[in-house]
């Protein structure tokens, strides 16, 4: 039986299920008795690749860069204008993804000689993605090799625009791909639907991408004996500006992104970078980054230049030399990220008013006039977690278009819906991937489109709620709730989205004090049978289910928690909490 605990429903209205399965394991002879092992067997490892996920390795996870789609055609192109001395372009997104990928690309070429030129759209008066304005500009100023880096699959018209004025453009791009392509001199996509070996590494971020097409640059490169004279760079050095992109962009962490992420952070620990530095600074983080710091401190701000200030701002700082301008953009990122912050709240609020009159549909769909743009994507991910299915908030401006941004759940393959819907003329624009997309539409077109998106997802919607469950790890008390357990499940690390983190079931407990603290977070001191306390946070709980029973809990009935333990190290001693998914009354 596969139930924890027997329950079948919680407080929260799931079964809780044991992320392994015997059957995961069950081999003659083969006993995964370490924490570690378990961890990974319940993520999908296979039992002979646990030795390389426990030390994830570059070496190890490398593909043979040459196997994608144009690869090297691409490296051989950027191999012509490293040895000639050609102006270029890197063409990126305002997201941390783009920000990451552009700066990968523009400090490698430093490194080789060439100073590239980073041109980021502006959010609200450029949109995503090449134009063809911004094409012919670049190329007017000099340009003779434009690269685009988390942009470009499906800027038809654009990059036919860049060929008719003669410039060159290399696309290096992760986004869902239609079955033709936009003209190119390369188009490097492991999502390229003509991809053969390359499509196992789909799940890459662009920065991902990108750092194959360096280590392809770089092997080009020495093959035409370019570094008899010169330093050959350190690709390996990079690798925090791919650990950042890879984690901000909420890429799956399996496979080759695993030893991007491990191997990154310790780069990062190092604080090489001089932007990345002085943002760790300016996010007042006083120890070395963790994946989590990724995408919840640092990510954050870097996105938030793209958001609500200036589009460049990101590039800007991770790569730049001068230690007073990074200084001063970190702290620019700081504010703006409040700012954008207080934007959020206010779409968030209206968004949820619409959203709770559609609940029962397979797709939310939420349209407002005057909400910010820069905040919509987030709005979005914070309606899919709290109603368990994709979600799609929609910006109208002025002049009736609006701009959309979804985030989706797992099974459910959001980016080739809005792909679909392009195809079917519903969009001006739109693009993603499986877990996320955003799109350019008509205010007239917005109901139509919530009508196909959910006729076309309600089958994987409904597969992917029905199979919802709390997937758990271990039972402990709660005196086992300690840093040393913290410490040993970190080991199966790094975490992140398609690599869970441990969730494990603490008690039975009773509340001994419940409050609400911060942005309507619960926060309970619970006691085991067996003594001791132990400190507990359901993040924005406090108007749910699972923060009403933490809250009214009578001293006489007892909890199964269930949640992530984390190091709390603000006192003088280390201690363990545990932050809150879920709860069941014990028997």
């Amino acid at each position: 039986m596969n139930t924890v605990l027997n329950i079948d429903r919680s407080i929260l209205g799931q079964p809780w299920r044991w992320r392994l399965l015997e059957t995961d394991a069950r081999d003659p002879g083969f006993a995964p008795d370490d924490l570690v092992t378990q961890l990974l067997l319940a993520r999908g490892c296979s039992r002979d690749d646990i030795a390389l996920y426990k030390a994830p390795s570059i070496r190890g996870f490398m593909p043979d860069p040459s196997i994608f789609q144009d690869m090297d055609k691409a490296a051989n192109r950027l191999a012509d204008a490293v040895v000639a001395g050609e102006q270029v372009a890197v063409f990126g997104d305002y997201d941390v993804d783009g920000a990451t990928s552009a700066a990968l690309v523009i400090l490698l070429l430093r490194d080789l000689g060439i100073e590239a030129r980073p041109y980021i759209p502006d959010r609200l008066t450029e949109g995503y993605g090449p134009t063809g304005p911004a094409m012919v500009r670049l190329h007017d100023e000099g340009a003779s090799l434009i690269i685009t880096v988390d942009c470009g699959a499906q800027a038809f018209d654009a990059l036919a625009t860049a060929r008719e004025a003669g410039v060159d453009v290399v696309v290096v791009d992760h986004h869902k791909c239609a079955a033709a392509l936009p003209l190119t001199h390369a188009l490097v996509n492991p999502n390229r639907l003509d991809e053969t070996d390359g499509a196992a590494h789909g799940h890459l971020a662009a920065v991902g991408v990108a750092f194959l097409l360096a280590a392809a640059l770089v092997r080009t490169l020495r093959a035409r004996g370019y570094f008899e004279t010169r330093t050959e760079p350190r690709l390996l050095d990079l690798l925090d500006l791919v650990a950042l992109g890879t984690v901000a962009d909420v890429a799956q962490l399996k496979g080759l992104n695993r030893a991007f992420v491990a191997q990154g952070l310790k780069v990062m620990a190092q604080r090489r970078n001089i932007g990345l530095n002085a943002l760790i600074t300016a996010s007042r983080l006083t120890r070395a980054p963790t994946c989590s710091d990724l995408g919840f401190a640092l990510g954050p701000r870097i996105n938030a230049g793209g958001r609500v200030g200036k589009s460049d701002l990101g590039v800007r700082l991770l790569t730049t030399c001068d230690q007073a301008e990074a200084d001063a953009i970190a702290v620019e990122l700081d504010r703006l990220n409040e700012e954008r912050r207080a934007i959020e709240a206010i779409v968030q609020e209206a968004a949820d008013i619409i959203a709770q009159s559609k609940s029962n549909r397979a797709v939310l769909v939420v349209a407002g006039h005057g909400w910010h743009p820069g905040v919509i994507g987030i709005v979005a991910g914070r309606l899919k977690e709290k109603y368990g299915r994709p979600a799609l908030v929609i910006a109208i401006d002025d002049a009736g278009m609006g701009k959309g941004s979804g985030r989706s759940i797992p099974g459910v393959d959001l980016g080739a819906a809005v792909l679909a819907a392009k195809d079917s003329e519903l969009l001006v624009a739109g693009g993603g991937h499986a877990m996320a997309a955003g799109l350019t539409i008509a205010e007239d077109r917005i109901a139509l489109l919530d009508d196909f998106l959910s006729d076309r997802l309600d089958a994987a919607v409904t597969r992917a709620m029905g199979d919802r469950a709390l997937l758990l790890d271990a039972v402990l008390t709660t005196a086992g709730v300690n840093p040393e357990l913290v410490a040993a499940m970190e080991a199966g690390g790094p975490y992140g989205m398609g690599w869970p983190q441990p969730r494990i079931v603490a008690g039975p407990v009773r509340v001994i004090k419940a409050d609400i603290v911060g942005n309507g977070h619960v926060r309970a001191i619970v006691s085991g049978d067996g003594g001791g306390t132990l400190k507990t946070v359901a993040f924005r709980a406090a108007e749910g289910l699972l923060g009403q029973a933490l809250l009214g809990a009578p001293p006489h009935r007892r909890l199964w928690l269930a949640g992530r333990a984390k190091l709390d190290d603000w006192g003088t001693r280390p201690s363990a909490e545990l932050h809150l998914d879920d709860a069941a009354w014990a028997n």
